[in-house]
């Protein structure tokens, strides 16, 4: 009973009534002025949620309803909204909806109540804007509300959580299934985030992945805070997520582009670096080479700098060469593309190379199950696989025979090739950034020139892909190319 008297002759003097919530179901009632604002006595009218929801509320504020009043029912959810109910006379009266806590005044009572305000209709479109205001706020910006009741050991969704989430409306979560709520590099930092809420009262607002009941990952926007009793001790966690995924991906592709661009800008740097400073340094010797001829009477002399003069041509001419590569590739990126098979162009690769892997006794393992071909320029496919095999076979472990591994794969819309070898690997503390550096080199072979991964870097960001490194000394590399 309500136990605030002022409260209650308010509540006689006004148009407002309530309903009385009880654990025992059949001891709940309408109060008599709710039944007498809609023309009804109470001997007419059932108590009940499903009679209730059945023939007195408007069907669209059925589901908005249901959700707001299980909520709060099971899970003490304070809750307000417009709701319209049918009259005696057959029309639809709207009434503002609110439970204890959502009113102005402090209302003192032992049960639970929701109470019905009558409200004077306005125009049918701001009705009906209010009336969904909830519901299409929560659709509109994609954000799901939940709550976890450590004392009764439940988790409640919303209706825009199933939704997000791709489950059944009768769908019942638990706390024992929630590793399957998150994508499975983001477990580990929800078990970390929930537990020092649960634990400490630490409240959260993170971005991290979640997944669908279809197995559709997603980025959310998730924030959380502990519950309290009246004694300080937490007995829940409440909180909403909403879904950013589109806006994760734009923001991933700008990084990405923003990462190609300062990369394509080093690339650019190096590229004036070698123009100026490697043609300008060939260019000088051979001046220097001609006027040291010009000043020697001696043939034989002469004929020794000639000699040297072969030499710096023939640097000169193979630096000319590497960079009209690297124009070429710039110049052709928007050179048609089509379908190739993986298979195939790997085969063209290997029969080229063919007496180079039979004398290396190399042993090539390939997967192209999961990804069979992809829409991309042949030539550079076929210099992208041509680069790492022939690599792997170069730098190989002294102790053992090489084995590539090449595999093809893809992650959502997302395709790669992973190339894998045992080789000698690459000191990655010392060479991270200079790994696909023009001229730069990290094993002494005498035929490393430094061109190939700087090359492959090129075709392959050239058609808005990027390539990354994994490498371990003595123990191999890997390559992995997103296209």
């Amino acid at each position: 009973m309500l136990q605030n008297e002022l409260f209650n002759s308010v509540i006689r003097d006004s148009n407002a009534g309530y309903w009385e919530l009880h654990i025992n179901p059949e001891r709940e009632i309408w109060s008599d002025k709710f039944c007498n604002s809609l023309g009804y006595s109470k001997e007419e009218l059932q108590p009940t949620i499903d009679y209730f929801l059945e023939h007195l509320v408007h069907q669209d504020d059925v589901a908005l309803f249901r959700d707001n009043f299980i909520s709060y029912r099971q899970n003490a959810v304070n809750f307000k909204q417009h709701i319209k109910i049918l009259d005696k006379q057959g029309g639809y009266k709207l009434f503002r909806c609110a439970t204890n806590d959502e009113l102005p005044v402090n209302i003192k009572s032992e049960v639970s109540l929701v109470f019905f305000i009558e409200v004077k209709l306005e125009p049918e479109q701001d009705i009906a804007k209010d009336n969904f205001y909830y519901k299409e706020t929560a659709q509109m910006t994609s954000t799901g509300s939940w709550y976890v009741d450590f004392k009764e050991k439940k988790s409640y969704w919303d209706f825009e959580t199933k939704r997000i989430l791709e489950y059944p409306d009768d769908y019942i979560p638990s706390l024992k299934d929630s590793a399957n709520y998150y994508a499975e590099d983001s477990i580990q930092k929800a078990a970390d985030l929930f537990f020092n809420c649960a634990m400490t009262g630490v409240p959260f607002n993170t971005e991290i992945k979640m997944v669908t009941a279809n197995k559709r990952e997603f980025w959310v926007k998730a924030i959380g805070k502990p519950i309290y009793n009246d004694s300080k001790e937490i007995i829940g966690i409440r909180g909403v997520f909403q879904d950013i995924d589109e806006i994760k991906q734009k923001e991933v592709r700008l990084q990405k582009s923003i990462d190609i661009i300062a990369s394509q800008n080093s690339r650019l740097f190096n590229f004036a670096h070698i123009v100026s400073h490697n043609l300008r340094s060939h260019t000088s010797n051979l001046s220097l080479l001609v006027q040291l001829i010009e000043d020697i009477d001696n043939p034989e002399e002469k004929i020794g700098f000639i000699k040297e003069i072969k030499q710096i041509s023939y640097s000169l001419n193979t630096t000319i060469e590497h960079l009209n590569e690297i124009v070429a590739i710039h110049t052709n990126k928007d050179q048609v593309k089509k379908k190739i098979k993986f298979q195939e162009s790997l085969d063209l690769v290997t029969n080229g190379i063919g007496q180079m892997i039979s004398m290396s006794k190399t042993k090539i393992l390939v997967d192209f199950t999961d990804l069979k071909e992809i829409n991309y320029v042949a030539a550079y496919l076929e210099s992208i696989l041509l680069n790492l095999i022939t690599n792997a076979i170069k730098y190989k472990h002294l102790d053992r025979d090489p084995i590539v591994e090449i595999k093809t794969y893809e992650i959502g819309k997302n395709k790669y090739l992973k190339v894998s070898d045992n080789g000698r690997g690459i000191d990655m503390k010392l060479f991270k950034d200079k790994i696909f550096g023009m001229y730069k080199t990290f094993h002494y072979n005498k035929d490393a020139v430094g061109i190939g991964l700087f090359l492959t870097k090129n075709q392959i960001e050239s058609l808005g892909g990027s390539i990354s490194v994994e490498s371990e000394v003595d123990q191999g590399t890997t390559f992995i190319i997103e296209f």
